[in-house]
């Protein structure tokens, strides 16, 4: 009778959700443990979750155990007191339902003071109050029947200050509160609580089969108080209710076995064959205690060897049950043995995965450190050839300006000797003339005066022309020219030496003293490249360049006849690349259109700085 209800509860659940269904919701949960890897939480609770549902729903109570087991590890871990003591609840009802009560009484008891140690609450109250109830099925498993009642009573008084409904909770420890009673003889207790069980309302129609176990559980503590009057009547109407809801289970076993008991204590042995036979046979399908009950009733009402042969089964189904149990409590000596094993096997590769990770940063560090280094060495390299390539630049142009700057420098003083020449010298002479000229025109004859007066006014438009030629002369209009020069220069050079025929257009409106020297540099480097490019790859037999203004921007361009090329598909290369990057140097726009057999158009705007 000790798991009667519990047994009852465990079918019920079984029937609805099917061991099935279980199974196929515990292998869901299994398959998303993988997902929460790195969540210890969502481990522990899907660990919980299929120990719940193994341990309510199928007999696989190894299975249950085990997950119990590896949940509780990690709310250990994680130092959570409140679901450490519910999954030690779940491995205590275990413990209880394969006899080990020892066992499941050591663990209730290390739950509740986890429990106690946690704030008031109406959840941790409510998991004490379930201890309570086990640790009194526990005691009244070990005879210790006036403990199994004090236990009972403190899980009725914590279940009733409960907020929600408990109350189906409450009439289940009722029921165990009885039957403790009645083992220990105080019977008078027992009725008590079953008639105050019998008197709730709808109970019969609400939990018929938990109806019938209390009616039957009450009949026989009338019978055991030699209280006959409403015997058998009551064992008959709770297997009536039992049989009418088609509950052939641990109910109707028991029911059989106490027909079977009274009826051969008042020595209907006929009757008594018939409920202890059924009992039997409803009992085989289980193979458990209540089986060993039914062949122990039979030994007792048959005689000769018929019960010699049921003792006999008794005695061999008792010691494979033991047995059975011893290897069941083995079996969980050996998960907790696995199990941690197991954790220690987790935690030394754990250590190991972090020496490995650190020694793998260290490392990579080093090498990144190291990369820093060398780039930083590269960049400086870059950069100190970046300057000596400016500096250099720099000192070509200037060179290039200061040997423009004599040139002009001797054309200027050139001109300006020219210029004095003719101003002192030429003009001079020609100024005296017309004096004496002028002088002479005092002859008045007609022909002297027309004759001077020619001599005299041509005299005066050379004198004037030469004036003009001096003042032009003396004008540095060369001034400004000198980057144009150095263009046409390069441009003649390169074109002769590549033997390429070529035309530079250029708008003098274009002050080239508004442009930097670097400006002046990069855009001789380029003409320069351009050539050369065209020379190396395009094949081309002439070039034109131009110069134009447009919105404060130059554009330059170079087209050569050459042979063109994709441009979508053709790699840059090393002097195409320093075009680009010198028009970046001087924040120019660059564009290259190319086709094949169309030569190429190389296109470069050039801000004013």
């Amino acid at each position: 009778m000790k798991f009667i209800l519990l047994k009852i509860l465990l079918l019920s659940t079984c029937f609805v959700y099917g061991q099935n269904n279980s199974l196929a919701i515990i292998d869901s949960l299994k398959q998303s443990i993988n997902k929460k890897n790195e969540d210890s939480t969502g481990i522990a609770r899907v660990n919980y979750n299929i120990a719940e549902i193994y341990r309510k729903t199928t007999p696989l109570t190894d299975s249950a155990y085990f997950y119990y087991n590896k949940a509780g590890k990690f709310y250990k871990k994680l130092n959570d007191k409140l679901n450490t003591a519910r999954v030690m609840y779940g491995i205590a009802v275990i413990q209880k339902n394969e006899k080990d009560f020892i066992g499941s009484e050591v663990t209730s008891i290390e739950a509740i003071t986890l429990l106690k140690s946690l704030q008031k609450s109406d959840n941790v109250n409510k998991y004490i109050s379930f201890i309570y109830n086990n640790l009194g099925i526990v005691s009244d498993e070990l005879e210790r029947y006036q403990e199994s009642v004090k236990y009972y009573n403190k899980s009725i008084e914590l279940k009733r200050n409960l907020k929600g409904d408990y109350k189906t909770s409450i009439e289940n420890t009722l029921n165990n509160l009885a039957e403790s009673h009645k083992r220990a003889g105080e019977f008078e207790l027992a009725k008590n609580y079953y008639e105050e069980l019998l008197d709730i309302k709808k109970l019969k129609k609400n939990r018929p089969e938990i109806y019938a176990l209390i009616l039957d559980n009450y009949a026989h503590t009338l019978y055991l108080s030699k209280d006959l009057k409403r015997i058998p009547e009551l064992f008959l109407k709770a297997l009536k209710i039992s049989d009418s809801i088609n509950y052939e289970g641990y109910n109707s076993i028991i029911i059989n076995q106490h027909l079977g008991e009274y009826y051969n204590s008042v020595n209907k042995i006929d009757s008594a064959l018939f409920y202890a036979y059924r009992a039997k046979k409803i009992s085989e399908k289980y193979h458990n205690d209540d089986l060993l009950k039914s062949l122990l009733l039979l030994s007792k009402i048959e005689e000769g060897e018929k019960s010699a042969e049921h003792l006999k089964a008794y005695v061999k189904l008792n010691d494979s049950l033991q047995k059975e149990e011893r290897k069941v409590r083995n079996k969980f000596a050996r998960i907790r043995f696995e199990t941690e094993q197991l954790e220690e096997e987790n935690i030394k590769i754990a250590k190991e995965r972090m020496w490995l990770l650190i020694v793998s940063t260290v490392l990579i560090m080093a090498f990144f450190l190291l990369y820093l280094v060398i780039r930083q060495r590269v960049k400086n390299k870059e950069l100190e050839f970046v300057q000596k390539q400016q500096e250099t630049n720099e000192e070509i142009y200037n060179l290039m300006l200061s040997q423009s700057d004599t040139i002009e420098e001797a054309r200027t003083l050139e001109k300006k000797r020219i210029s004095e020449e003719l101003h002192d010298g030429v003009l001079g002479r020609l100024f005296g003339t017309r004096l004496s000229l002028d002088s002479l025109n005092f002859n008045n004859t007609p022909e002297a005066v027309k004759t001077r007066g020619e001599y005299i006014d041509s005299l005066k438009n050379i004198e004037e022309d030469i004036r003009k030629v001096s003042h032009e002369l003396n004008t540095d209009f060369i001034a400004g020219a000198g980057f144009r020069d150095i263009i046409k220069t390069l441009v003649e050079t390169q074109s002769s030496a590549y033997k390429l025929k070529h035309s530079l257009e250029h708008d003098d409106s274009i002050n080239w003293d508004l442009f930097s020297n670097k400006t002046k540099i990069h855009i001789y480097r380029i003409i320069q490249e351009s050539l050369h490019n065209i020379y190396k790859h395009a094949k081309a037999s002439s070039v034109n360049i131009g110069f134009k203004p447009k919105n404060n921007v130059i554009c330059l361009q170079v087209q050569d006849n050459g042979v063109g090329f994709d441009v979508n598909k053709a790699k840059s290369g090393i002097g195409l690349k320093n075009m680009k990057s010198r028009i970046n140097e001087i924040n120019g726009e660059f564009n290259l259109s190319s086709s094949k057999q169309e030569g190429t158009i190389v296109s470069i705007e050039i801000p004013l700085a």
